[in-house]
């Protein structure tokens, strides 16, 4: 860590009934198409769309999105696109629109060859933008006069869980857990089981185990006494990631009741809950089609004309997600004019924004885009999808450090963004926009007074450090209103927290500078302080407007290991260290990669934090309770957990001021000091 974490709108008529044509092919059978990109519920992820298309809504049973119940003319429906893209006016511009893409895209051993790039070579690029001009950056070493007005100096805020007891990145919107409660009645997932409790009594009290068949690694929401679990589908092709949602009734918790079970054969990118409103954003990726490789008897020339060939014969049904009820009849999930196309900028995929009620799953509100863009975050009532800008070179899969494929993104160095207004599970699509540099997760995203301010590091477009850039909506487009450029010169991005008048940036090469953005004038984003200290912090939380936890890793005596900081923000300019606690060589903090393993209990000023450390090949689990007392941190490990089930560890707070300590084989009180 260092100083500065000492410092921190036209109706159209109906449409033609093209999603009832559809579902008679795609009910043949499902098509399998191949994921590049994401893992399942991936903590930050998303897609990219805009343009000016109707959004349907499929009803289980019912005859499409563009035909009334019982036939009869169609009603005006809403413009769910109002900005700069175009919906597909028919299934066969659609379609030729994705040949005509996946023809430039495809190789001659399918989707995925081309250049594969290493993280670490991307970090030796980042060199060459060292001749960028290194201009001052301005620093405000004292607020003036009308700032330092103790009700106009920007400050941090507390941010605490869900009603549902999830540390979650935006109040109001909910995330899916493993753990949901309601205050009374706990719910947990176990080895693919829903397990309830009674949190009432003097101990907790299992009420029934529920198996929740055909999921995998299922996340629940819980909207009143329906569980909403979402995860991969167990029965999807093994080479195509399928999503499955199954909604249990727990009108009666000792007796839960199966009510809906719903599959799309996408990936889920994001999952978020509005009161009952459910929103999913899905990723389909590239058709699975039979392609062929160079071998003896065909040059690479000649597999690249029968894969062009095979791509050129593709059909509409290979491109588009479907979606399968409970009586099994699997259908398309978007009309074909339902789906905006956008520009060549985004990579080849279609992204669905899906919205549902939590007691009626199968009747969604469906739009999508014809192509990727990676983030996902969501507002109160603003849903943002954004690209993760690459580094140029056109490449189609790369490798990060760990070996997992990811995104590569748009081939330029700028990330575009596409806002959505909410309205119950609709999403209407009002503003496009784009920012050079690379934006590394929702994280970096965040909206406060009809402001968007986003956090972007380097690209090819940039100069090799990172910054903050605001934006406004004028008419149809998000448009720079503001910008502080040169923070943390080639440094990383590893977290921010974002606050109403407020940013505080947390960058890493070998110290860890953390930065405070003044963002009072969204029209002049202003550096308020900077502190440098070893290590980082890569998950931040804010106590109130005093003090704030930096979870992170640096040195000690023992060697480098996880480390929790507590930080003075009384005074944003003169971010003060108080204190730190090391843990040690070997031990990690999991927040970082999972805040919902962070948990604060204001009344009791305690934070409890879950620590994995290896020894040897055991991975063992500890929750860290840390006391904030006289500005200092206060400290007690306990162990409570092994291998796997580590993750799943989660201490949930009740209304009445006690913790769950949820584990791998049950869920108990925890004792607090």
């Amino acid at each position: 860590m260092t100083d500065l974490e000492n410092l921190w709108d036209d109706y159209p008529t109906g449409k033609p009934p093209v999603t009832a044509i559809l579902a008679a092919t795609a009910g043949e059978q499902r098509r399998r198409r191949r994921i590049l990109l994401r893992p399942l519920l991936t903590a930050g992820v998303v897609t990219g769309i805009a343009g000016a298309f109707v959004a349907g809504t499929l009803v289980d049973g019912g005859s499409g999105p563009g035909t009334p119940p019982g036939g009869g003319s169609a009603q005006p429906e809403r413009v769910a696109f109002q900005a700069d893209l175009e919906p597909a006016a028919s299934c066969d511009e659609l379609l030729q629109s994705y040949v005509a893409r996946g023809k430039k895209l495809v190789t001659a051993w399918g989707w995925n060859g081309g250049p594969v790039w290493y993280s670490a070579d991307l970090r030796n690029q980042r060199g060459a933008l060292n001749a960028i001009e290194d201009a001052p950056v301005p620093v405000a070493g004292r607020l003036d006069r009308s700032l330092a007005a103790k009700s106009l100096r920007p400050a941090t805020e507390g941010s605490f869980s869900s009603d549902t007891g999830t540390n979650v990145q935006e109040a109001g919107v909910d995330e899916p857990d493993t753990v949901k409660t309601d205050g009374t009645l706990l719910v947990a997932v176990r080895d693919g089981d829903l397990v309830t409790y009674d949190v009432t009594g003097s101990s907790t009290e299992q009420l029934s185990t529920f198996p929740l068949r055909g999921i995998e690694a299922p996340e629940i929401m819980l909207a009143g006494d329906t569980v909403v679990a979402v995860g991969a589908d167990r029965d999807a092709e093994p080479d195509h990631p399928g999503t499955r949602v199954l909604t249990v009734s727990l009108a009666s918790p000792g007796e839960p009741e199966l009510t809906d079970d719903v599959r799309y054969d996408a990936g889920v990118l994001s999952a978020r809950q509005h009161g009952s409103a459910v929103r999913l954003v899905l990723e389909s990726g590239l058709p699975d089609l039979d392609f062929v490789e160079p071998n003896d008897k065909r040059s690479p020339q000649a597999a690249l004309r029968r894969n062009r060939a095979l791509v050129a014969k593709s059909t509409i049904e290979d491109w588009l997600p479907s979606i399968t009820t409970d009586d099994d009849a699997s259908r398309p999930l978007l009309d074909c004019t339902d789906v905006a196309v956008p520009s060549d900028e985004l990579a080849l995929d279609t992204t669905s924004v899906v919205g549902f009620d939590a007691s009626k799953p199968a009747t969604v509100d469906a739009i999508g885009l014809a192509g990727h863009t990676g983030i996902a975050y969501e507002s109160d009532d603003h849903l943002y999808l954004a690209t993760q800008a690459g580094w140029g070179g056109g490449c189609v899969r790369c490798l990060i450090d760990s070996g997992s494929p990811t995104g590569f993104g748009p081939a330029g160095g700028s990330s575009y963004l596409f806002d959505f207004a909410l309205d119950g599970t609709a999403a209407t699509h009002v503003a496009s926009g784009e920012v050079e540099g690379a934006i590394r997760d929702r994280w970096s995203i965040d909206e406060a007074g009809g402001v968007l301010r986003v956090a972007v590091g380097p690209t090819s477009e940039t100069g090799n450090f990172n910054s903050v850039v605001t934006f406004e909506r004028r008419g149809k487009q998000l448009v720079e209103h503001g910008r502080l450029d040169r923070l943390g010169r080639n440094e990383d991005i590893q977290s921010v927290r974002w606050f109403d008048d407020l940013a505080i940036l947390v960058t890493f090469r070998q110290v860890d500078p953390m930065y405070a953005v003044d963002l009072t004038d969204t029209s002049r984003p202003r550096l308020l302080g900077k502190l440098k200290i070893p290590g980082f912090s890569s998950y931040l939380h804010p106590l109130g407007n005093l003090r704030m936890i930096g979870v992170g890793e640096g040195p000690s005596s023992r060697g480098w290991g996880a480390q929790v900081g507590l930080f003075n923000v009384r005074d944003v300019t003169r971010v003060r260290r108080l204190d730190v606690h090391s843990y040690g060589g070997g031990f990690q903090a999991l927040a970082g990669a999972d805040p919902r393993s962070f948990t604060w209990l204001p009344d009791k000023r305690t934070v409890i934090t879950v620590l994995e450390r290896w020894t040897g090949e055991r991975r063992v689990g500890y929750v860290s309770v840390l006391h904030v007392k006289d500005s200092r941190l206060h400290q007690r490990l306990v162990q409570v957990e092994y291998g796997d089930d580590v993750d799943r560890v989660r201490t949930v707070p009740l209304p009445d001021g006690r913790v769950v300590l949820v584990t791998g084989d049950k869920a108990q009180f925890f004792e607090l000091p």
